[in-house]
C-alpha cells in the first residue's frame, strides 16, 4: 500500500480553512466557517453516506481504470475495487478521514480472516478489536495512523478504543445520530422501534406515527434552523445555505422529507444507511444489509486488490495539478462542490477536464437538486461534459443514503 505521506497538523488545518473560507474571519458568516473548519479536523464520517451501488453503476468501471476519489469514510473507495480498477487515490482535507482510512487498508491487508474483519468494522464493538489492532494491526501502520489511534481524547481514552465501544456512535456523524435519538426520545419517540418494521406499509406508517411528528416540535424546528447545530452532519454553513433554501418550509422540512424517503422508499432489509440512521448500527445475520466491502463475498478480491489503493492528505485538486495530461479514467467528488467558491470550482474543472482520460466519468452529489456547476464553472470547459440529466435523476431515485438533493453524472465528449 501507497500510504507513507505525512500530513501535520498546521498542514491540515490550512487546507481546511482555505476549503472552507468564503467570508472575513470577525464578520458572522466567518466565524461559522471557521467554526466548521475547526470541527471539521477531527473525524465526521466513519461511514461514508453515497451509495456504492449507485457509484459503481454510474461510474461503469471497467478493468485497469484509474480512480481518483475524495475518502471520506473509506466504504465506497474500497468497494470499488470489486470491478479491478489498476489504481484509486482517495484524497481527504481531514486528516483524521486520512487515519481512518488507512487504518482500515492496514486491517483488511493484516487481518487473519473475514470474521475478524468484520468483528472490527461490522459489528465494531467488541474488546477483541483493541487486541487484534495490537497484533496485527498496529506493526504495519505509518507512523502518523499510528500515532492518530494510540492518541487519546479528553476523555483520556486511546481513539483506538472506539472499536469496542461501538464505532458507528462516534464521529460528528455519529454523535449527532446520537443526539437525534436523545431529542426524540425526549419526546417518548425511540427510533429504533422503526426497524422493527417488517413491509414497506409498516415502514411508513411507523414514520408517520413517530418519527414525523418531532419535525413539528419546537424545540426541533428551533435546533435545525441554527447552522451550528446541523455541524454534526457534515455539513458547512454554505450548503446549509442551499438546503436550507431548498424548500418552503427550512430546514426542518429538507430534513424531514429526506428523512421519510430513508424510512420509506428502501426496504430495510436491502438499506444498511436506515439501519444506521434509526438503530445506530448494522443489521446482524446472514442477510444483513452491508456495504459491499464487508460483505464475505467480497472480502478475498478486495483484500487481494487492497495495495491497489493509496489515501493521502491533499485537496483533490492539487492531486490533480500533479497528474500527466488524460490519466484520470473515473473522478468522485461527492458532495465537496457544495462548499466551494465559483473560483474553487473553476479550477477544480480545469484540473478534471484536462486529466481526463477518453470516456472519463465524473459523478458528485449535491444539498439541492440543481446541478451547481452550469452558470459557475466556465463554459467552455462544460462544452467537454455531457451531463446524463435523465440518467442523473434515476441514480438519484436509487440512492439508498436519501440525504442529497441531487446526484450529477459527467461524460467527458468525443
Amino acid at each position: 500500500m501507497t500510504q507513507t505521506a505525512t500530513f501535520t497538523a498546521a498542514d491540515a488545518t490550512s487546507r481546511l480553512q482555505n476549503a472552507v473560507r468564503q467570508n472575513p474571519l470577525l464578520s458572522r458568516a466567518g466565524m461559522a466557517e471557521y467554526v466548521f473548519a475547526s470541527l471539521f479536523r477531527k473525524l465526521v464520517y466513519t461511514q461514508i453516506w453515497e451509495d456504492p451501488n449507485v457509484d459503481m453503476e454510474a461510474l461503469e468501471i471497467e478493468p485497469g481504470q484509474r480512480i481518483v476519489t475524495i475518502a471520506s469514510g473509506g466504504c465506497n473507495a474500497l468497494s470499488y475495487l470489486i470491478a479491478d480498477p489498476a489504481r484509486i487515490e482517495a484524497v481527504d482535507l481531514n486528516p483524521a478521514h486520512v487515519a481512518f482510512n488507512r487504518l482500515k487498508l492496514a486491517a483488511l491487508s493484516a487481518l487473519p480472516d473475514y470474521e475478524t474483519f468484520y468483528r472490527f468494522y461490522g459489528r465494531a464493538d467488541d474488546t477483541m478489536n483493541v487486541d487484534a489492532y495490537e497484533h496485527f494491526i498496529r506493526p504495519v501502520l505509518d507512523r502518523e495512523t499510528r500515532s492518530y489511534w494510540e492518541g487519546r481524547t479528553l476523555s483520556g481514552r486511546r481513539r483506538i478504543s472506539m472499536f469496542h465501544r461501538h464505532l458507528y456512535r462516534h464521529g460528528l456523524l455519529g454523535q449527532f445520530i446520537g443526539c437525534g435519538h436523545l431529542v426524540a426520545r425526549l419526546y417518548g419517540i425511540d427510533p429504533r422501534q422503526l426497524l422493527q418494521a417488517r413491509t414497506m406499509e409498516e415502514q411508513r406508517h411507523l414514520f408517520e406515527e413517530t418519527i414525523a411528528p418531532l419535525f413539528d416540535k419546537r424545540l426541533v424546528r428551533w435546533l435545525t434552523s441554527r447552522k451550528s447545530s446541523l455541524f454534526g452532519l457534515g455539513i458547512p454553513p454554505r450548503q446549509y445555505e442551499a438546503l436550507s433554501g431548498n424548500g418552503s418550509g427550512g430546514m426542518a422540512t429538507v430534513l424531514r422529507e429526506r428523512l421519510e424517503r430513508l424510512a420509506c422508499e428502501f426496504p430495510f432489509s436491502e438499506n444498511y444507511f436506515a439501519w444506521q440512521a434509526f438503530g445506530r448500527t448494522y443489521s446482524d445475520g446472514e442477510d444483513a444489509s452491508l456495504p459491499p466491502y464487508l460483505l464475505r463475498g467480497h472480502y478475498e478480491t478486495i483484500r487481494a486488490r487492497v495495495g491497489r489503493i493509496s489515501v493521502e492528505n491533499i485537496s483533490i485538486t492539487d492531486l490533480l495539478a500533479e497528474k500527466p495530461d488524460a490519466s484520470v479514467d473515473r473522478f468522485v467528488l461527492l458532495d465537496a462542490q457544495d462548499w466551494m467558491s465559483d473560483a474553487q470550482l473553476n479550477a477544480l474543472w480545469r484540473e478534471i477536464t484536462r486529466t481526463a482520460a477518453p470516456g472519463a466519468r465524473a459523478i458528485f452529489r449535491t444539498a439541492a437538486e440543481e446541478n451547481l456547476l452550469f452558470g459557475r464553472v466556465d463554459a467552455s470547459l462544460l462544452r467537454r461534459w455531457d451531463y446524463r440529466e435523465v440518467a442523473s435523476r434515476e441514480f438519484h431515485r436509487r440512492d439508498r443514503s436519501s440525504i442529497y438533493g441531487g446526484f450529477h453524472l459527467q461524460v467527458l465528449k468525443g
